[in-house]
């Protein structure tokens, strides 16, 4: 029995406990009585919709379940940023489905909803898939609105976004299932296809107590924007329907006849499950993060028969560069390597730490990958490029640069997936989001920051002692104790991966034993969207 590998698989299989409870609580929306309430007008909840739209016993995947969490709770919370986002399958054709939550502020948007509808129709663009909205929202949370209504990546974009993929032959189908006010009524109308539900149902620019104040015109809803105006008298939307799952067996329908589109092709063969065995993923990943790893043996239980062709294996060792299948699909693995290695000139090289050597070599499989039209998959277990004279007089900075060109310049899609440390620069060579990765995903026992809780924690530290002696305060070791800890405790708050979820950094937070699906899912997506541009690196510093 290996105590170490027991102490580990306890920690991690928790931490996953711990997420399945968030999960659960946040699957909720605006709680139970809300739900109650949605029923009893006869309406689905959003996650009900989505539930019933995609096709039974099909793998799905949720974007943002955690965006806005712990960052409203003055306003009452945002469970979900009020909106629920998910790729999965209708009638066998892959798409992306985007529903309001009624039950959270009536489905008002806060500018995490408006983070999260772009990030969905960012998914749609870069992979052309088809996206569904399923509208049932009472526009703009005003408390909020300077913040989410004029600059350039606010509510506004969502339409601009709408009319350009509708110029790019993207599929756009519209639900409107409750309210539907204001800009957001354009939304609906932009897509190819609008169904509105009879009764429950409206939409209008504004309601009629707006256009009583405004014009003095006394009129109800229903008659100002309900099914019946909108399908035979204004011609606003196309299809009636009698109530939600009516709503929702139309879009079935017209998903039903989509044609089939050129597709990306990249290579796949019949998937195999790994022979080392995934559970065994919670024993291998320590509990500290200080702590070393084989990172081979974390791959070894993510791609199809543990099998994986390594690039140049026996240089640059603290990244792993490999060839391998994930569910059949063929992908190119950049891994950080986690255990302490040795050149074969004697040096021994810190795991988790990009050295020059790592960093010409992943530079070198980038290119390669973009070559043979191979989708990247990125492993980050980071600290940051190698520090000191040593590595500044070998040039790390002009190697760290030409794996950043490498990574921003890349074509083929690209997957990240936050293991355990994703530090500073470190995050950025690794494809952190800045780099446009097509999902980006975090396991429980990631960590998000410029620099460890315990180094940051230091320097925050020594600030804030010259700024106590400055005023004349002795500070004690006592008091140093106490500082460092309250510092410490706040910075590791920032780290979690909960706070980068709840902030749309990171797409979700997922069980290690999901990876595989996650990544199979997004590279099902990506290949709907052929590669348009060349490989061009540009510049680079010799």
């Amino acid at each position: 029995m290996d105590l170490n590998f027991n102490k580990n698989e306890d920690y991690n299989k928790l931490l996953v406990r711990d997420l399945n409870k968030r999960l659960t609580s946040v699957k909720l929306g605006g709680g139970a009585s809300k739900i109650t309430k949605e029923h009893t007008k006869g309406k689905l909840t959003a996650r009900e919709r989505i539930d019933y739209l995609l096709d039974p016993k099909s793998k799905s995947i949720e974007i943002g379940a955690f965006a806005g969490d712990k960052m409203y709770e003055s306003h009452g919370g945002c469970p979900s940023g009020g909106v629920v986002v998910k790729i999965g399958h209708i009638k066998g054709k892959q798409c992306i489905v985007v529903a309001n939550d009624a039950t959270v502020k009536a489905g008002a948007w806060f500018p995490i909803t408006a983070k999260k509808n772009l990030r969905a129709q960012e998914i749609a663009i870069e992979n052309k898939l088809p996206i569904i909205y399923l509208v049932d929202s009472a526009g703009v949370y005003l408390p909020l609105q300077d913040e989410i209504f004029p600059d350039k990546e606010h509510f506004g974009r969502i339409f601009r976004n709408n009319a350009q993929m509708s110029s790019m032959g993207i599929t756009q189908i519209s639900a409107i299932m409750g309210s539907c006010v204001a800009g957001g009524a354009y939304l609906p109308i932009m897509s190819d296809e609008a169904i509105i539900v009879d009764k429950t149902a409206s939409i209008f620019l504004a309601g009629s107590y707006l256009v009583k104040a405004a014009i003095g015109e006394s009129i109800d809803n229903e008659t100002l924007g309900g099914a019946t105006t909108h399908c035979e008298i204004s011609g606003v939307t196309d299809y009636k329907a009698k109530n939600d799952a009516d709503a929702l067996d139309k879009i079935k329908s017209i998903m039903d006849k989509i044609g089939d589109f050129d597709l990306a092709g990249y290579n796949k063969k019949i998937p195999k499950n790994p022979k080392e065995n995934p559970e065994e993923l919670f024993g291998i990943l320590p509990k500290s993060r200080a702590d070393q790893y084989d990172m081979y043996e974390i791959i070894k239980r993510l791609v199809d028969d543990s099998e994986l062709e390594e690039y140049k294996a026996d240089y640059g060792k603290t990244i792993i560069t490999a060839y391998a299948r994930i569910d059949g699909w063929a992908v190119g693995i950049v891994a950080n390597q986690r255990k302490l290695v040795k050149t074969s000139t004697g040096e021994m090289q810190f795991g988790g730490v990009i050295y020059n050597d790592s960093a010409d070599k992943s530079t070198r499989f980038i290119a390669n990958c973009n070559q043979k039209k191979i989708p990247l998959v990125f492993l980050q277990d980071v600290t940051g490029f190698m520090v000191g004279s040593k590595s500044e007089h070998s040039g790390i900075i002009k190697d760290g640069a030409k794996m950043v060109n490498a990574v921003s310049n890349s074509v083929v899609p690209k997957f990240t997936v936050i293991i355990g440390n994703s530090y500073g620069a470190g995050n950025y060579a690794m494809c952190g989001k800045a780099y446009d990765p097509r999902l980006i995903v975090a396991w429980p026992s990631a960590e998000l920051a410029v620099m460890s809780g315990n180094s940051a924690a230091k320097v925050l530290l020594q600030i804030e002692k010259a700024s106590l002696k400055k005023t004349g305060e002795t500070i004690t070791p006592e008091k140093e104790a106490e500082l460092f800890d309250k510092i410490k405790a706040r910075y590791d708050d920032q780290v979690s991966p909960y706070y980068a979820a709840a902030r749309l950094w990171t797409d979700a937070i997922i069980d290690p034993t999901d990876t595989r699906d996650w990544i199979s899912m997004g590279i099902e997506a990506a290949n709907n969207a052929p590669i348009k541009k060349a490989f061009n690196m540009g510049v680079t510093q010799v």
